[in-house]
């Protein structure tokens, strides 16, 4: 097959749900997309099979690898501790995929090739080709995010009822609202947290190492994400003193950064009218030029400042801020403080030249806030607002590469729909986790996140007319439609799933003197234990380290497991919360079993699901949301038929080898999908 097109590039979305994606642009709300359906191929409801499970890491390998997840290795969110099972391996690690990528064929094809924070078996880089360059990769949230963030975000808080400026780590909350005052607080543990998302955290950072989590509440699993405490700090707000140069009038607070270790003098000025609109942060009071000037509630442009770490390091780091709130007679405001990204940090960068390269002609970028969710204040004013500057640099990275003829394929991935959509949409249906009163400001916030990411896919366009192809894609979708109590306590990919299976008698959990039940397996009476986002593994004579089940009564033992799964019901509705549950031999047929995967694989029933990850990719709601955990493929541009619409269901194993066909390069050599030759010209 000869080539079609000289160059491609993916613009991947992570989480982008083809349903509702067809929703809003048939509303008119996404004029980027519906120009490149007409211009391209893809199904009329934009569908395209997802494999499974529908979570971020084994999804975007199937997308470079056309092969399932039973294929490739990379099992969930995490891999599962071969030896032992209730341990999690971070599973963004090229050297654990047994697949092989595209982007390895397309190199050896001589085409010059960038792989972009693909967020599955991309880092570090496979092969050692000259012609292929790779950027990030390690965690699905930003550039940079798991290797060169120095300090987190702070919120705060200035008011004249304060007495004396403070930091206070780890003392904020999901629902701490604007104008708060943060008194006589608890200061916690910096290392305390939730854990689902300290391991997920700390996994980011150290590559390759295992963690643990017994999970008995939705808060110890995928919810500790909106629950994860951030720093505040407390500063008097007060009459401008002993400055260089504050105006008349003029009002001065401190921001505390790095666990009290920098303090940066701030003043709040006046504007003609008399109302306190802007923040200027200095070095000191001394400084006649600020570092950073933020209008009331507009980001400042990212300015470089110090870093003091904990052993007295010194490192230059970018940094945002925004002024966010205040009250009627501007006696208490709020400031945040953005991440801190260290402006020397390459480590993941391939050939490091390219990070060099990155900040001369587009310039520094910084991160997006963790703030929002139950939240919609933060939601609306740091969320949604970080999130649209975040993606008109890494925007305008790519394009720098395409304007200069730098790679010939491009390979790219923005999370800022996944990023969002984790804090927003479980707040989207009516249950006993959300503010109803929130829930119509939350859906408005979606269709935001995604009128955001049609501004980012517009800035492509142009390129169609230059000889690119451009194919928008995702991992999965995300879902909004739970059940009163919110997902069941299964399924959850952020460790092992103890409560239910304690409850059916198969997971033993330790109990103290008084009965109360610790977060301790104790494996001379558990058969079975459930750990990762659909694995059940048995605990197995001559295999497991604590087996006590006989090899002979592995059948019997799973077709037991199974019929108790589905007998099971939710305490709440009467309700099954299984869909399916079957032996590992079985999975194979929906790509899902062999090594890896549990003994018993199993997807949660409609309603009981988390956002994604622990159902199948066909989950629509039933709410009347127009979501779903299905993907979205499009794809326009020399090579492709214009305006063509096929009846064909397209696969996510099929995207690679696609890709394959249209810049005529082998196959990777565990493809298992084949192309659309549907939409394809000729």
């Amino acid at each position: 097959m000869a080539r079609k097109t000289e160059k491609l590039i993916i613009v991947g979305i992570d989480g982008m749900d083809s349903l509702y994606t067809k929703y809003l642009m048939d509303k008119g709300e996404l004029p980027a997309i519906k120009e490149l359906v007409d211009r391209g191929g893809c199904r009329e409801d934009l569908v395209m099979l997802g494999g499974m499970p529908t979570i971020t890491p084994p999804m975007w390998t199937t997308l470079s690898t056309g092969a399932y997840a039973s294929t490739h290795g990379i099992t969930g969110f995490w891999n599962i501790d071969p030896v032992d099972r209730t341990k999690l391996v971070y599973a963004l690690d090229s050297t654990t995929c047994k697949a092989e990528s595209l982007w390895n064929c397309t190199a050896e094809a001589g085409l010059r090739t960038l792989v972009w924070h693909w967020p599955g078996s991309s880092w570090p880089p496979t092969s050692d080709s000259p012609n292929l360059a790779v950027v990030d990769g390690v965690q699905p949230g930003f550039v940079g995010f798991g290797t060169g963030m120095r300090d987190d975000e702070v919120l705060v808080t200035a008011s004249t009822k304060v007495d004396a400026p403070a930091f206070l780590p780890k003392a904020g909350h999901a629902n701490t609202g604007a104008g708060c005052i943060i008194e006589d607080v608890d200061i916690k543990d910096e290392n305390a947290g939730s854990a689902g998302a300290d391991a997920a955290a700390d996994a980011c950072q150290n590559a390759g190492a295992s963690v643990e989590n017994i999970m008995m509440t939705l808060e110890d699993g995928e919810f500790s994400i909106e629950n994860m405490p951030f720093n505040t700090a407390q500063s008097p707000l007060k009459d401008a003193e002993g400055w260089a140069n504050a105006p008349e009038g003029a009002k001065e607070f401190v921001v505390l950064a790095c666990d009290g270790r920098v303090r940066r003098p701030c003043l709040l000025l006046k504007n003609e009218a008399g109302e306190y609109d802007t923040v200027e942060m200095y070095r000191n009071k001394k400084s006649e030029t600020p570092l950073a000037v933020a209008k009331y509630q507009e980001d400042s442009p990212f300015f470089l400042d110090e870093v003091v770490q904990e052993d007295g390091t010194r490192l230059t780091c970018v940094r945002s801020i925004r002024y966010i709130y205040h009250n009627d007679d501007f006696t208490n405001i709020n400031l945040w403080l953005n991440r801190a990204n260290d402006i020397t940090d390459d480590a993941a960068w391939h050939p490091k030249s390219l990070h060099k390269e990155i900040i001369e002609n587009v310039g520094y970028w910084s991160f997006t806030s963790g703030l929002g969710g139950k939240n919609t204040f933060f939601s609306e004013q740091l969320m949604l607002p970080t999130w649209e500057i975040y993606n008109n640099w890494q925007a305008a990275c790519l394009k720098y590469f395409m304007d200069n003829d730098r790679f010939d394929v491009i390979f790219s991935h923005l999370h800022n729909v996944d990023g969002i959509g984790h804090n927003i949409w479980p707040h989207g249906d009516e249950n006993n986790h959300t503010n109803s009163e929130d829930i119509e400001t939350n859906h408005e916030f979606m269709a935001e996140t995604y009128r955001q990411t049609d501004r980012y896919i517009a800035q492509f366009l142009p390129y169609l007319d230059e000889g690119w192809t451009i194919i928008i894609t995702s991992d999965h979708g995300l879902i909004c439609d739970t059940n009163e109590e919110g997902p069941a306590l299964m399924g959850d990919a952020f460790g092992v799933n103890a409560k239910i299976m304690d409850e059916l008698g198969y997971t033993v959990l330790k109990r103290d003197e008084d009965g109360n039940i610790l977060k301790e397996i104790d494996w001379e009476k558990t058969r079975a234990v459930a750990t990762g986002t659909s694995h059940i593994f048995l605990n197995i004579k001559g295999r497991d380290p604590h087996g006590i089940v006989d090899p002979a009564d592995q059948y019997q033992l799973e077709e037991e497991i199974i019929d108790a799964l589905y007998n099971y019901r939710d305490p709440s509705t009467g309700r099954r919360i299984i869909s399916l549950a079957v032996r590992n031999c079985d999975a194979i047929v929906f790509g899902c079993g062999q090594e890896g995967f549990g003994d018993i694989v199993y997807f949660l029933e409609d309603g009981f699901h988390r956002v994604h990850g622990d159902s199948w990719t066909t989950k629509k709601d039933h709410g009347g949301h127009h979501t779903s955990v299905t993907p979205i493929f499009v794809i326009a541009g020399p090579g492709i038929k214009k305006g063509c619409k096929t009846d064909r269901w397209i696969r996510q194993v099929d995207v690679t080898p696609t890709i394959a066909a249209l810049l005529d390069v082998r196959m990777p050599a565990q493809c298992e999908g084949a192309p659309v030759y549907q939409i394809i010209e000729d």
